[in-house]
């Protein structure tokens, strides 16, 4: 590509080294989690929700467990005004969740904020003004100087109004608006200076917040900047350290993990990353990659897709079918040998139920986000292999097929998605397994069978049998005797007009539930004289007719070849 002269690196490193993050594995706890979906997210939509649609969506995010949720400009946007009204005049507000509104540092506006806010019980109001080179020397044209004064104006305004409110709770929350443009000495200055004018106590925190509103570096400069602001902000011990990361460079997720480590102790995104531009951290990816370390992140997924419904519902934006953890197609494995491992680790399971999760492909179980192994992990194409197929069969419909014969009926399958050109669901790669091999009745049909048990000193061994059979369409009875009911049945067709060519292979059995009322099912592989083989599948309330049944389905598959 051309013109890539005309960029340069835009961010600044802290001046001294910052990489205690990265001695650190994972994330322990969770943060406090804050929605911004309701401004960021709602503010990047082509037509923004209404009055009513906003307050469905804070039912919905309150359903999620959000404690934290950030409602807009109520100064700004005389919809969110309302909205926010309606919640407190309506007390819709859960008294263990605090609302966030946001106000540029100007006087007029703060005035309106807390305007707005009258009467509620608990709230963050979150001031912040823009201080990146870019934005100092393009938009505002003001030196650092200029810009600290905006920002102690607005926190001195805001210890004003918050005086005349004794009966709200409030928190303030500071942000160095383009921080990651920002030189890392003057927005440590800048925060330290909001800081000491807010006198922050252990039971009225401050919230400093280090937004990346323009992604500009890799995740771990990031993490180094949010180091070292966290080591070097006063009274630390009663900031709350938050974190804002947008993704313009498709990384806000790995700056949140990253920047926890550095320090965080809080983040503002939105559900599936949606906001202006390329959106901002996705909570729903954060958060699972938390549980996925076992670490509980006090948001609840278990009902991945009615998240996934209701997110789309209010948005009209569509979740990606390879979005992590919510995606419609984030489990599917279509792979042969992806399919196949995860069916043995499966099998695995059923009998080291208590070990920790390690199937392969699978980061969690799909069933801790109310997902289904059937319909969402295994799925058939002209892709997919014997053992997914095999996994379908047996899951979904009870059949158990022999090792042998998982490979012929895998390649039977991916055969019929590769002509159809589409994926096969469960039940219609049973519906083609069954046409094919179970109980087939042409042109071979028997219409019923005679033992008897032989006679000690009699001719032959264990059973005589006659059979009633149909053979094109002609009538037939058949007998011959065998070492047992099966082996007395293929002898009686042997004895027919049709020259039947065959030996057995193998049999296997088993009962198709647990039900003592359930069908058996039963398989035969015979071979022909040239050692090609035949599978067939019977199904009967009584095993032997199951597996009388299996031979006849052979036979037919070896005619209907033929």
């Amino acid at each position: 590509m051309k013109n890539t002269d005309k960029y340069q690196i835009g961010y600044f490193m802290p001046p001294e080294p910052s990489m205690k993050w990265a001695a650190k594995e994972y994330a322990d706890k969770a943060p406090i989690w804050c929605s911004v979906d309701l401004r960021d997210g709602n503010q990047a939509l082509i037509v923004p929700m209404n009055l009513e649609e906003k307050i469905e969506y804070f039912k919905f995010l309150l359903e999620i467990g959000f404690k934290e949720i950030e409602v807009g400009f109520p100064a700004a946007s005389e919809t969110e005004f309302v909205f926010l009204r309606t919640l407190i005049e309506k007390n819709m507000i859960p008294s263990d969740v605090t609302i966030q509104v946001l106000t540029q540092a100007r006087s007029h506006i703060i005035q309106k904020t807390f305007d707005s806010l009258a009467g509620i019980k608990n709230a963050v109001v979150h001031l912040y003004n823009s201080t990146s080179v870019a934005q100092r020397e393009q938009v505002f044209k003001m030196t650092q100087e200029e810009i600290i004064e905006v920002a102690k104006e607005g926190a001195n305004l805001f210890n004003e109004y918050a005086t005349k409110m004794p009966d709200t709770k409030f928190r303030f929350e500071y942000s160095p608006e383009s921080f990651t443009g920002t030189e890392i000495d003057f927005a440590l200055k800048i925060c330290n200076e909001v800081i000491d004018i807010w006198k922050p106590l252990v039971e009225r925190k401050v919230i400093i917040n280090l937004p990346a509103t323009v992604q500009m570096s890799m995740p771990h400069v990031y993490a180094s900047q949010v180091e070292y602001m966290s080591c070097n902000l006063h009274d630390r011990e009663n900031i709350i350290l938050s974190l804002h990361p947008h993704n313009d460079r498709g990384t806000a997720v790995a700056d949140a993990e990253l920047g926890l480590l550095a320090g965080a102790d809080r983040i503002e995104g939105t559900l599936f990353g949606n906001g202006e531009r390329t959106g901002n951290v996705d909570i729903v990816t954060l958060a699972m990659n938390l549980f996925s370390h076992g670490v509980n992140p006090n948001l609840d997924f278990s009902n991945m897709m009615y998240v996934v419904k209701n997110y789309e519902k209010y948005t009209d934006l569509p979740v990606h079918p390879r979005q992590p953890y919510g995606g419609q197609l984030v489990f599917a494995a279509f792979s042969g040998s992806h399919q196949d491992a995860i069916a043995k680790g499966m099998k695995w399971r059923e009998t080291n139920k208590d070990s920790k999760w390690t199937v392969p492909y699978l980061l969690i179980d799909p069933r801790d986000i109310g997902r289904d192994y059937e319909a969402d992990v295994i799925r058939i194409n002209s892709q997919s292999g014997k053992g997914g197929i095999a996994y379908i069969l047996e899951k979904n419909f009870g059949y158990e097929l022999p090792a042998k014969m998982r490979e012929e009926v895998g390649y039977f399958i991916k055969d019929i998605s590769d002509r159809q050109q589409k994926e096969l669901v469960p039940e219609a790669v049973f519906s083609e397994f069954e046409k094919e091999y179970i109980n087939r009745e042409s042109p071979f049909k028997i219409e019923d069978v005679i033992f008897k048990k032989m006679s000690a000193g009699q001719p032959g061994e264990g059973f005589s049998a006659v059979v009633f059979v149909i053979i094109s369409g002609k009538r037939y009875s058949l007998n011959a005797n065998g070492n047992g009911r099966l082996d007395a049945v293929s002898n009686a067709l042997k004895t027919s007009p049709y020259k039947f060519d065959y030996t057995f292979v193998t049999y296997s059995e088993h009962a198709l539930s647990s039900d003592s009322t359930s069908l058996a099912a039963a398989y035969v592989a015979i071979a022909d004289s040239k050692g090609k083989n035949f599978w067939g599948v019977g199904t009967h309330e009584d095993i032997i007719f199951a597996s009388i049944k299996a031979l006849v389905s052979a036979l037919n598959r070896q005619n209907s070849i033929k």
